[in-house]
Formats: C-alpha cells, structure tokens, sequence
C-alpha cells in the first residue's frame, strides 16, 4: 500500500493571518506542495494572492468547507493527488470554519491522505481587545496541535505574555508561537503526527455571517478609499479583503474590525469582499460610497 500524502490544515479566524502564512511557506518550504484555499466570499481574493507561486491549487469558494462545500473538499484533495502527486497537501480553510467535521472527514473519507496537524493561526491584537472567545474561535483554538500568535508587534510585552497563557490554558497540547507576519519556522508547522482520535462533528455549522463581493471598476481615489476603510465598521463590515486600484498603482486591501493596511501589489483591478454579521452589512451604503470613490 502507497504511504499516504500528509495533510496540515491551517485554521483561525476571520482576519487573523492565515494566507499570510501560507504565502510564507510557499516561500521557504522546498518541497513539492499542493494548497486548497476555501474562502467563504464567492469572489476567491486569497487564492489571486498566492497565485504563480509554482504550486498546484484548488478554490472552495462561496461557502464553508466544514459544512456546504464538504463533497467538494473531497473531491478537490483527490483531484490534486492524481494530477500533482504533491508530498504534502495544506488546506486553508475559511476563518468561519469549524475544524472538528474536516478533521473527521479526511480520516473517514480520504483514504489517500492522513492528517499531519492542525495549526491554528490567531491574532495577538485582536484577543487582547476582544477577550471573550466566540464559539467558533474556541473550536479553532481547541483542535489545534500548534497556534500560530501573529501580529505579536500590535501588543505590548506583558499583554502577550498573557495572551499566550490564555491559549495555553485552553489548549494545553499546543505549543504556542509568537510570529510577526506569520513568520515562522516551518519545521514547526509539519511532522506533528497528530494522534487524537478524531470526533464525530456535535451538529451541523450555520454561519452567523453573510458576505458581499463588489467591483466598482475604473480606479478609486486613495484619499476616499482610506476614509471609508476608517468608517467601515459603521456599515456593519467584520472583515473585509481585496483589490483596490489607484491611479498610482494598485494594492491588496486586507481590513479586520477597525484596523487595517494596504499593501502595494501589481496589476490588479479593484475587487472587494466584506464580510458582517447576518442582516448588518450595509450593501446599499458600502456600493454608494465606493462609487463616491471612483475617479472619472
């Protein structure tokens, strides 16, 4: 019998850095590698971020592989296994997944593969300004054999420290690694050989949060586009990713409940997913004033 293709899941929620370390591994990591992105926008912007990095890739996109796209995710690991023969297969799930069904789905329905670890990436910032753990974060955190604590510069010393106690009393088998960027060392990301048996899922996952996709066309002022980043909360925005397009130039727009950033990236046109609670994501207002934005 053939050894069976490692598998690592990369798990956390909305915002926390999870492509960001993906972009990292597909950087430093010299083996032949296969990725499934889900994302949960039906507009795949993660997925475009990584692209031509020389690896073979799958797009979930427009639900939650955890539960809708569960025959999909299926079908698209067995597909890359025919076609890539990778050594080692990474799956980035949506930050609104729930780990525990896609941890007893590769052991139950995947023969082919077997699940090296599940890595929790969480944002260092974000659980010290919002302490109290939604549901599913705590699942995320619960299933992890390693969290991965980015962004560990937003935070002072002390308040990591208790940041990291807090994850290592609610997750005592997971080591936990502070990371800038999600820079970190990928012989801790693979060859954790996870050993607990894996849990039929509890029930079936709804999400509470509903997204959007919106292309304006033409290029946006930066001084409008900036404002409205600094007012997005007030149109029920969670998390928002995309493109935006300049007139200097374009960048990928990454936004997570009040504080984000633009990084300069080539050759892009201006596409946005936002992402909000059910029933509080303000469509009409978030398309009037990106239209309000555009340049003639």
């Amino acid at each position: 019998m053939a050894p069976r293709t490692p598998l690592t899941l990369i798990t956390g929620p909305l915002g926390a850095g999870k492509t960001t370390l993906l972009r990292h591994v597909l950087e430093v990591v010299p083996r032949r590698l296969a990725v499934v992105m889900n994302e949960f926008g039906e507009i795949a912007i993660d997925s475009r971020v990584i692209e031509g990095k020389h690896v073979r890739l799958a797009e979930l996109a427009g639900g939650c592989v955890c539960c809708t796209l569960i025959g999909e995710f299926a079908a698209a690991v067995t597909e890359l296994l025919d076609t890539a023969d990778p050594e080692l297969i990474v799956v980035e799930t949506t930050g609104l997944a729930e780990p525990e069904a896609l941890v007893f789905d590769v052991a139950e329905r995947l023969e082919r593969v077997r699940l090296d670890g599940v890595v929790a990436v969480a944002d260092a910032d974000m659980l010290a300004r919002f302490p109290e753990l939604g549901h599913t974060t705590r699942l995320q955190l619960e299933a992890a054999d390693l969290i991965v604590l980015n962004k560990r510069d937003l935070v002072s010393p002390e308040t990591l420290g208790a940041v990291t106690a807090r994850l290592e009393a609610l997750n005592p088998h997971a080591p936990v690694v502070a990371t800038e960027r999600s820079r970190v060392d990928p012989e801790l990301l693979f060859g954790l050989d996870r050993r607990r048996p894996p849990a039929p899922p509890h029930a079936v996952h709804a999400p509470e949060f509903e997204a959007w996709s919106h292309a304006p066309g033409g290029p946006l002022d930066r001084a409008c586009f900036t404002a409205l980043a600094d007012r997005l909360e007030a149109h029920g925005v969670y998390r928002a990713k995309g493109f935006v397009r300049f007139p200097e130039g374009s960048a990928l727009f990454n936004y997570v409940r009040g504080r984000w950033d633009l990084e300069p990236f080539p050759d892009q046109d201006t596409v946005l997913v936002f992402i909000g609670r059910q029933g509080r994501l303000d469509r009409t207002g978030l398309a009037a004033a990106l239209e309000a934005c555009r340049r003639p």
